[in-house]
């Protein structure tokens, strides 16, 4: 069996000789002039060498002067210039791709830094998010490793922005409970709908909610703040929602101080903000707190409303035997206990 690794041009000769070195601790004879010999009659054929060569440096420098070294530079550069990144959500392998960059510009000899970052930037082209944010951050980039640490940073923040479609669940700060309804249980008093509570376990299967695009239902673009949103409980369909009876008269929650908070039809649209940044526009992002609002319509043109909050309290209310913390909707001043951690659970 051959144990050495024959030179072709298909490899680079600095990591050709690197691999030869390795070998040479095993070398019976430590005579550099017989290790040579063997070592020149690994290089192909078609690679013609000259007889004066009597040392590794020698035979380097020999075969990077060879046309297939040439050749072998610029194919790897045809390489880079075509080389495209691609997310984990659409099948790509980020690891494999880094790897693959650092390959080719080692191959091609793409050694300075701004002529890596002009290439890095063209494998992002299909891609906005990533290449607008890399651009954001391209002059402080100063090494690959800088580079790489840079836009793996990137991806990890992308990963964390919600998408329409996705599912998530709503963690009331104040109290640490989740937004909650379950699909065979009822208000007693109001609307006598589909129940909303906040409860405690976050395992808890009905404190799923889908996050759907007002405007597109099927879209699974990034969501952003003062943007339209339905929320669909996943296990009842149902949507969360305000409700009235009469005259735009709006169903009292079970305490009687605001306006009632339940699962019903689609026709309503919450709108998600910051509650720290409240000229804030951009995406959403697990872990975020958020303020959600719906309009409460005064006439049948539904011009004229009133913005109120979703808000849980420690307000508890009872059905048959079973306690429930209040969820209500309010246009009071806002406070912690209007304040909702939205947390990613399954991406779109």
């Amino acid at each position: 069996m051959n144990y050495f690794p024959i030179y072709d041009g298909n490899i680079h000769p600095d990591e050709w000789m690197n691999n030869i070195q390795k070998y040479y601790s095993l070398w019976p004879n430590k005579t550099g002039l017989a290790f040579m010999e063997v070592v020149k009659l690994l290089v192909d054929t078609t690679i013609k060498l000259p007889d004066e060569i009597y040392d590794i440096e020698k035979l380097r420098d020999v075969l990077k002067k060879d046309i297939t070294f040439t050749v072998f530079k610029d194919s790897n550069k045809r390489k880079l210039q075509s080389l495209k990144y691609i997310p984990e959500r659409d099948g790509g392998n980020t690891l494999r791709f880094f790897t693959e960059f650092r390959k080719l510009c080692y191959n091609s000899e793409t050694n300075d830094i701004g002529e890596q970052k002009k290439y890095f930037s063209k494998t992002l082209d299909d891609y906005p998010y990533f290449l607008t944010e890399f651009g954001e951050r391209v002059n402080n980039i100063n090494s690959m490793d800088e580079l790489i640490k840079e836009f793996e940073e990137i991806v990890m923040n992308e990963s964390n922005i919600i998408r329409y479609g996705s599912t998530v669940a709503l963690k009331h700060v104040a109290t640490g409970k989740y937004l909650t309804s379950i699909g065979n249980l009822c208000y007693t008093t109001g609307s006598q709908k589909q129940l909303i509570y906040a409860s405690d376990s976050e395992f808890n299967p009905n404190v799923l909610w889908k996050m759907i695009n007002s405007q597109s239902p099927d879209s699974n673009n990034y969501a952003c703040t003062k943007t339209d949103v339905r929320l669909q409980h996943k296990i009842s369909g149902r949507f969360l929602r305000i409700c009235y009876y009469y005259n735009y008269q709006y169903y009292k929650s079970p305490s009687g101080n605001h306006t009632e908070v339940s699962c019903g039809g689609s026709d309503y649209i919450w709108n998600f903000k910051h509650s720290k940044l409240e000229n804030y526009e951009g995406y959403i992002k697990s872990n975020d707190i958020v303020n959600l609002s719906i309009k409460k319509s005064h006439d049948n043109n539904k011009v004229e409303f009133l913005l109120e909050f979703l808000r849980s309290h420690d307000v508890q209310f009872t059905i048959g035997n079973d306690t429930f913390q209040e969820v209500v909707c309010h246009n009071e001043r806002l406070g912690g206990i209007d304040e909702w951690c939205i947390e990613l659970i399954r991406q779109a």
